[in-house]
This record gives structure tokens, C-alpha cells and sequence, in this order.
């Protein structure tokens, strides 16, 4: 089973992803890695650009059949049998990328993609199993104990528990709405 984790830069994908591979006894792939490995996809500055139908070739040729959970934020975009969201308030998310060193424009338009659903939709465009997973105030423990629930429960589609509108004069601050 090819498991897809995903979901706007710090969400906590690499995290979840890298306990829930050792927890199901699956290999974990990094998407930007085994992209690097296979001679993917182009490195500008701190960003690899990648043709997604490339990749999606190369995952599925090295991967179809076997036991993995792939971790990236286009993961969503590859075949997969089950795709996991995950979600996190929008500040939070503001917050670690600050730290990470972002810039203000890059924290605004991951801020927003998070905001308006962004990856949700995209998994939804590609896949029928769909499982949306908020991480706010969570461990990432609590995280993969949720995804195992829910996958051991059988349930392969669980969208639409997220809601970020009521919180959004609390990331104004953090959106590119023009201005300084």
C-alpha cells in the first residue's frame, strides 16, 4: 500500500510520516530525495522544481506494490492508495516557517494555501481515499495514533473537519494583502 502524507510546508508531514512508516513496517520516501536520486527535477536556490507527471512515473514504477509512505508536499499528486492531510492552524504554521528562516512573501502564500485548503483540494482532484488529519495542539504521537485508528477502523475518506474562517483575523498579519 502506497500511503501519500501531505499538506502545507509545517504541518508536521516529515514527523508523522517517518513514525507512521516505522509504526506500519513500510519504507519511508522523501519525495525531494528520491526525486534528487533519480535525477529529477531542477534545484533553484533552496527550492527543486519538478515536473509532478515525471515523478509520478518514477514513484509509481519503483513503488506500485510495495509498502511505503511517501512524505512531501506533493505527495498528493502521486499514485497512492491512501492519501493523508494534514492540517494546521494557519499561525502555527507562520510561526515554524519564521523559524525555518522564510521569507515574509513565502510564509503569506503558505499561510493562505492553508487557509483555503489548498492540498485538500488537490488530494480530493486525485483521490478517492482522502483522510484530512488536524495536528493543531497535537503530538506528533497523537497524530499517527489517529491515522492508525482511522485506517484500522477502515475508513478511507474523512474530509471537511477543518474550518481555519473563524480564525482568520488571527493570521491577517501574516497574508501578503499589499502594503508593508
Amino acid at each position: 500500500m502506497i500511503i501519500a502524507i501531505t499538506g502545507t510546508p509545517g504541518v508536521g508531514k516529515t514527523t508523522v510520516a517517518r513514525k507512521l512508516a516505522e509504526k506500519l513496517g513500510c519504507k519511508y520516501v522523501n519525495l525531494r530525495d528520491f526525486a534528487l536520486e533519480k535525477g529529477i527535477g531542477e534545484v533553484k536556490g533552496d527550492e527543486l522544481e519538478v515536473e509532478v507527471d515525471e515523478l509520478a512515473y518514477f514513484v509509481e514504477k519503483e513503488f506500485k506494490g510495495k509498502n511505503v509512505v511517501l512524505d512531501g508536499h506533493l505527495s498528493h499528486l502521486m499514485p497512492a492508495d491512501l492519501v493523508i492531510v494534514l492540517r494546521a492552524h494557519p499561525k502555527t504554521i507562520a510561526e515554524r516557517l519564521k523559524e525555518r528562516g522564510y521569507s515574509k512573501d513565502k510564509i503569506g502564500e503558505n499561510v493562505e494555501a492553508e487557509l483555503v485548503d489548498v492540498i485538500l483540494i488537490e488530494a480530493l482532484d486525485e483521490h478517492e481515499n482522502v483522510i484530512e488529519v488536524d495536528t493543531t495542539g497535537k503530538t506528533p504521537e497523537e497524530v499517527v495514533n489517529e491515522i492508525l485508528n482511522l485506517i484500522n477502523s477502515g475508513i478511507k475518506r474523512r474530509v471537511g473537519i477543518v474550518d481555519w474562517t473563524k480564525v482568520y483575523k488571527e493570521i491577517i498579519p501574516y497574508l501578503r494583502l499589499g502594503g508593508d
